[in-house]
């Protein structure tokens, strides 16, 4: 009951904070403005200090568990739907981004934090290709960038996933999962005070941004988002099924009580069990196939997270002064499908991983606190695309190995 009530109470609170914010803001005390942009500041760095732990240890305890998990025809498959089907909700996300270009907050907002993103030497691609990957393991680390960090733990969590099971693996693994499960915790008790850090960037934004352009900029922000999971939602996977001959009006039939359940509870892992048995009994999967499938892909098929991490981070990029270039698009389209799959388990997954992928590259965060109270809807619709596309994955599987 208590669970029932935070997930009621938590988005009111949100609001109010959003609400009251704006207000704050636009009452033009210098005082003010002043508690509101220390407040804003100490969310930034605890932001910062949260983000290099919880991307390299959910990336690397996710990719190890790959040889554990199991191997053979039914993982290649379900693996090989997985990133097909990621992939294009991150091509969707990124096609609709450049047709319906939300626009610019006021560039204002760039000098309230000390995440500001300053001019950068021209680089050519090459350059930057070689910038991502690291020399210097330690280097890396202590200098919190975001993407040397991100191919380092893809390349030891294959790594671990390849070595055979043994003493050793089993007590390196589980010291990183206890590791993860302390991160989660200092995130838990950070997004129980984040009502204050969504009054404070509210606070600082209304201060600086006129309501016309932010409802502007959101709003295409927001139409964006939406759009691609209902385009992924209603075309793309359908398009993918009936490429396997499988009819995409049957199989949504018949799943239809696990997607309702997951739009309505915002969590792939809560819906599993509804999953499963829809999957079995209403869709007709072979259980082995259903209990082998649908787990896997419930962490780490996740379209609607890599569609949102990829628009959200092109926006806040964009307003950060970052020239969106098609290479950088193709480099965070490839970026948001790696850290969706290996967004295992962290509370309020796809929101919190990209303000941690913005903050690690010095983005302005701030624009986040006014996303944060509509990702509540934008939650129950990614959740809702990613339990269908969990069983687009498990029923193109049961085909192809029927």
């Amino acid at each position: 009951m208590k669970q029932t009530k935070a997930s009621i109470y938590q988005p009111i609170l949100w609001i109010v904070a959003l609400v009251v914010g704006v207000i704050m803001g636009l009452l033009g005390l210098d005082w003010l403005n002043g508690l509101i942009n220390f407040v804003a500041t100490v969310y930034i760095r605890l932001f910062q200090l949260l983000a290099v732990p919880t991307i390299v240890l959910a990336v690397i305890t996710t990719f190890a568990t790959f040889g554990s998990e199991g191997s053979g025809k039914i993982f290649g498959r379900t693996l090989l739907y997985t990133l097909l089907t990621t992939f294009a909700a991150a091509i969707v996300g990124a096609l609709l981004y450049v047709v319906l270009a939300p626009g610019n907050l006021s560039i204002e907002i760039l000098h309230q934090t000390d995440s500001v993103i300053t001019d950068a030497p021209q680089q050519s691609y090459y350059d930057h290709i070689l910038s991502v990957i690291p020399n210097n393991i330690v280097k890396a680390f202590l200098e919190g960038n975001v993407l040397s960090l991100l191919l380092l733990a893809f390349a030891v969590g294959i790594g671990l996933s390849k070595l055979p099971e043994s003493e050793n693996k089993t007590v390196f693994v589980k010291g990183l999962l206890g590791l993860q499960d302390l991160v989660f915790i200092l995130i838990r008790g950070l997004i129980w005070t984040l009502p204050l850090g969504i009054l404070a960037f509210a606070a600082q934004l209304s201060a600086q941004v006129s309501a016309g352009v932010v409802a502007d900029s959101i709003g295409r922000y927001v139409l964006v988002v939406l759009g691609g999971n209902v385009i992924q939602f209603f075309i793309v996977l359908p398009l993918f099924l009936l490429a396997r001959g499988l009819n995409p009006v049957y199989v949504l039939g018949r799943m239809m009580p696990a997607v309702l359940m997951a739009l309505f509870t915002k969590s792939s892992a809560a819906t599993l069990p509804v999953t499963m048995d829809t999957a079995e009994n209403r869709l007709g999967v072979k259980k082995n196939i259903a209990r082998f499938v649908l787990p896997i892909c419930t962490t780490i098929n996740m379209n609607g997270c890599a569609a949102f991490i990829l628009v959200t981070s092109l926006f806040v990029m964009q307003n950060g002064g970052t020239p969106l270039t098609w290479s950088t698009i193709l480099l965070w389209i490839l970026i948001s499908v790696i850290s969706a799959i290996g967004n295992a388990g962290v509370p309020m997954g796809c929101y919190f991983l990209t303000l941690s992928l913005m903050s690690g590259i010095g983005a302005p965060v701030a624009i986040l606190g006014i996303i944060l109270p509509i990702y509540t809807i934008i939650d129950m619709v990614e959740t809702a695309e990613n339990v269908w596309s969990d069983s687009c994955v498990c029923a193109m599987t049961d085909h192809d190995l029927g």
